[in-house]
């Protein structure tokens, strides 16, 4: 029988473990989670020695909010996630761009390699003012 791996990866908001005291990790199906959302949320040039790795998401959220920027986003997305996550499958980009809150409602649709269980995450995308 193979073995399978599990992913895991330091809890980012640095909570302490109740038993242990540690810093708490996420484990599976949260730290692959957790990956490709904090994926998406970089710029390029953010993190120390690896300016190449990131996205130019947050950029793109200066642009007009319609239903062709919502498009170039898709792609960078999609882009982003197939260079640098290859944990991850990629099932279904959704990006609805919502005027009223001048927003983008993005829900991605994916599978971690060697598993059958789809994953769904939900982001709202918006301009930090």
């Amino acid at each position: 029988m193979a073995e399978q791996r599990v992913f895991s990866d330091l809890d980012l908001t640095f909570a302490k473990h109740p038993v242990t005291k540690d810093v708490s990790k996420k484990i599976k199906d949260q730290a692959i989670i957790g990956a490709v959302r904090n994926l998406l949320l970089t710029k390029f040039y953010e993190r120390p020695f690896n300016p190449t790795l990131g996205s130019n998401i947050t950029q793109l959220l200066f642009e007009p909010v319609d239903f062709v920027t919502a498009s170039i986003l898709s792609k960078e997305i999609s882009t982003t996630i197939q260079n640098y996550e290859p944990r991850v499958s990629i099932n279904e980009i959704i990006v609805t761009p919502d005027n009223e809150n001048q927003r983008y409602d993005v829900t991605l649709k994916f599978f971690i390699v060697n598993s059958v269980k789809p994953i769904t995450i939900a982001l709202f995308l918006n301009r930090l003012r």
